[in-house]
């Protein structure tokens, strides 16, 4: 039965796509939305670098109902000065066309559903924007244009986009409006990529009113009577509660990377300015308004070019609110002055804000404003970034302008409590520790340590403590119930001179708690009867005679573990399958009734393991306590000293060992496991668990040492060089470098700069006590260590 010709008209005459390619109505609606946009946008921010701003802008606040005569910078009257007027369609002499050519645009998701081709159209840039025909034949009708400013962005072709769809993508943002642009050729679309770059590179700035009012208020800053008037007459610098509806600051069109590990996504920066402004008007209600403000500073972090935004924002919202000094505002100044901790903005913006923080103490002298105002001048003297953003704890002291209270461990000393601010490193901790356990004549080198049961790391000395208790906090809300929470460590760095420390000293005390923390990490190869041998001086010095009566630790507090689980039985091996039929009958019977007698002989076998390791625990802790009934009457200072005596023993004691990988072995076994030893006087290769060192280097031999790349540490001695696979290159370039600069060895030269590593402007500070030498050798302070 034949179709009605209405229906067949329905079928094959849809309005913007038909059979016959009839894409005009379509165009239209294109056209015609994009004009609508560009007349209802609010846009009070676009202004060329060069035009000259009157002293009264008279801007207020921007909304999206506003009329064209509300507001003193119209819309169409800005986009009418940056567009030149077009003919009524191209010319292929067009002088003003820099690259013109056909393109296929995507049309309302297209490219998803590939068995609709994308539209093609002629597309031509000039050097005020990018438009597209829909013929290149002359008279054609012009259906769009996209006005290319210096905040335009475009990204490059994508490969993993060609490889689903076959087409070569060009994405050019606009202020409104993206195109997103299709070529079947490479080197077509990097032409345009290039092309656009260019274009959008000649551009000069684009400064927003609140850019412009700000240097209006440098200039007049001697000028009450001036001043005063700027302010009265353009709202947008003083406290809004309306929303608003663009940035302060201009910001570049388009999408940001999403491809940076995180676990927060974000959209543009125009639209995340607009968002934290919203959080920032929940301040005023907020009976907890810490979380909310470490959120604002977390988003600060991740983004850095939102500092400035959020510093405008907050100084605007802090200007002439409505109840100054309330609840609300005082939230402001609260996040103002957590804001003055962490970050420091651009100079123009800084010097605003100086100017808002002199103001404001100017008009309410002894206010809590003018209190908050003043600690906000004190600290952006002192920031100079974080790694991490306040903790909870910090934001709390930050609110009531006050120190955090930090405890250090000392082992074989009290624990110690140091007052922090938001910008004490370190160092600064070490030097105050050093002085008040009275260590400042030793020769020997403290630092700072991040400790836990299964690591340690020294913390450089350049490093703020507030990050470290940041991560702290953000390790202990992970709940890792294997792993206790971190805390801070106060211990030898380097060890110079072991011999003469007198025995009733505290650092003799810190000393013999080092060596102790060496021997449970296995740090001291020796034998097992040495082992209970310290294993009991240990018990002496704790708890004096033996008693049933004394407190008596664990085992693994006493003996290595690993000495023990060295005793049982390796589990059986069992030879890969190969054959794939193999394979897939062992997978078939793991998963019946085989599977289940499998799991029931790992778990006996496992029970067996726990109770042999039970029974060589129990054997191993009554020879441990045989030999404690033999210490009858030594005094803990005499245990001590015996138990560094054994210590003392191995000829490694004093170094610094890190697990390497050894790729040019001096001895000739090829690539192994082995230690690097950094000792004060040499360089040191053992194999682990042996006492005796495969090789040792002193300093003169060594003519260079450096990083090759981020895991590889080079070390040339005299003819050779030596290639350690490590995760700790920096480590141990540092301490080399630390042991060097405090003998007043020359430095030495640097085969070559890691690849990886920027250059750094600001000079390395080494922990307490260690010197910084001049030259090229200038690293990181260490950030992670095996520390013997």
């Amino acid at each position: 039965m034949p179709f009605p010709g209405g229906l067949w008209w329905l079928l094959c005459c849809r309005r913007g796509f038909t059979l016959l390619r009839r894409d005009y109505g379509e165009a239209e609606r294109e056209v015609d939305g994009e004009a609508e946009e560009e007349e209802e946008e609010a846009s009070f921010e676009l202004r060329a670098q060069g035009d000259q701003g009157s002293l009264e802008v008279s801007l207020s606040q921007p909304t999206r109902s506003s009329s064209g005569s509300e507001r003193s910078l119209l819309v169409a009257e800005e986009m009418r000065s940056l567009i030149v007027e077009k003919g009524p369609g191209p010319v292929e002499d067009d002088p003003d066309a820099l690259v013109k050519g056909w393109l296929q645009r995507e049309m309302r998701g297209c490219m998803k559903t590939p068995w609709i081709r994308p539209r093609k159209y002629w597309f031509v840039l000039t050097p005020d924007s990018l438009d597209y025909y829909s013929s290149n034949e002359k008279g054609a009708r012009r259906l769009g244009s996209l006005v290319l400013t210096s905040l335009c962005s475009v990204l490059w072709p994508d490969k993993q986009l060609y490889k689903e769809t076959g087409y070569w993508s060009v994405t050019v943002f606009g202020r409104k409006h993206c195109y997103r642009l299709y070529t079947e050729h490479l080197n077509e679309a990097v032409r345009w990529v290039c092309a656009v770059q260019k274009v959008i590179d000649s551009k000069a700035p684009v400064q927003t009113p609140t850019q412009l009012l700000m240097r209006d208020v440098e200039e007049h800053r001697d000028s009450p009577e001036v001043l005063e008037q700027i302010y009265r007459c353009n709202p947008i610098l003083r406290y809004t509660s309306g929303p608003l509806y663009a940035p302060l600051l201009p910001f570049p069109y388009g999408s940001l990377d999403q491809s940076a590990p995180g676990p927060r996504s974000y959209t543009t920066l125009r639209d995340e300015a607009v968002k934290l402004f919203n959080s920032l008007q929940q301040l005023e209600s907020e009976r907890d308004p810490v979380p909310l403000m470490q959120g604002v500073l977390q988003t600060c972090l991740d983004l850095p070019p939102l500092v400035d935004e959020i510093y405008c924002q907050l100084v605007k919202q802090t200007t002439e609110p409505p109840a100054p000094g309330g609840q609300g505002d005082l939230h402001y100044w609260q996040l103002l002055t957590c804001m003055s901790c962490t970050f420091l903005p651009s100079p123009p913006v800084l010097r605003f804000l100086r100017f808002h923080l002199d103001r404001t103490e100017n008009r309410f002298p002894a206010s809590e404003m003018a209190k908050y105002a003043c600690f906000i001048r004190e600290a952006l003297g002192k920031t100079k970034g974080r790694e991490c953003v306040p903790s909870l704890e910090e934001i709390l002291v930050l609110m009531q302008r006050q120190e955090m209270i930090c405890t250090v461990h000392c082992p074989g000393a009290p624990a110690c409590s140091v007052a922090i601010s938001s910008h004490t490193t370190a160092e600064e901790v070490a030097q105050e520790l050093v002085s008040r356990l009275g260590l400042s004549q030793s020769p020997n080198l403290f630092a700072l340590y991040e400790q836990s049961r299964r690591r340690e790391q020294p913390v450089g000395s350049a490093t703020l403590l507030a990050d470290v208790l940041t991560r702290f906090e953000n390790l202990a809300g992970e709940d890792r119930e294997q792993d206790p929470p971190c805390r801070l460590c106060f211990k030898h760095y380097g060890f110079l001179d072991t011999d003469n420390v007198p025995r009733d000293s505290l650092e003799f005390a810190l000393l013999f708690e080092q060596a102790h923390e060496m021997v449970l990490r296995g740090y001291v190869p020796t034998s097992e009867e040495t082992l209970q041998t310290l294993a009991a001086l240990r018990l002496q010095s704790l708890n004096s005679d033996f008693s049933t009566h004394a407190p008596f630790p664990r085992l693994e507090e006493l003996f290595p573990p690993h000495v023990l689980h060295s005793r049982l039985p390796p589990p059986p091996h069992r030879p890969p399958t190969k054959c794939r039929g193999a394979r897939l009958r062992a997978g078939l019977l793991a998963g019946g009734l085989w599977g289940q007698a499998l799991a029931k002989q790992r778990a006996e076998r496992d029970q067996r393991l726990r109770g042999r390791l039970r029974e060589e625990g129990a054997s191993t802790m009554a020879a441990i306590v045989e030999k404690w009934k033999l210490l009858q009457g030594m005094g803990r200072p005499e245990a001590m000293a015996a138990y560094m005596a054994l210590v003392r023993e191995w000829p490694g004691f004093g170094s610094t060992l890190f697990d390497v990988d050894l790729h040019a072995s001096p001895v000739g076994c090829g690539p192994q496991r082995l230690w690097l030893g950094i000792g004060a006087k040499a360089v040191s290769l053992y194999k682990p668990g042996e006492p005796e060192p495969l090789d040792s280097f002193c300093y003169g031999r060594i003519s260079s040492f450096g990083a090759s790349d981020s895991s590889t540490f080079r070390l040339s001695v005299e003819d050779r060089d030596l290639l350690f696979e490590t995760s700790q290159v920096e480590e141990i370039a540092q301490l080399l470098n630390t042991y060097l600069a405090s003998a007043g060895t020359q430095r030495l030269p640097r085969p070559q700069e890691p690849p990886t590593s920027p250059p750094t402007s600001e000079p390395t500070v080494l922990p307490q006590g260690l010197c910084t030498a001049a030259g090229p050798w200038q690293l990181r302070p260490p950030v992670g260590s095996s520390h013997s």
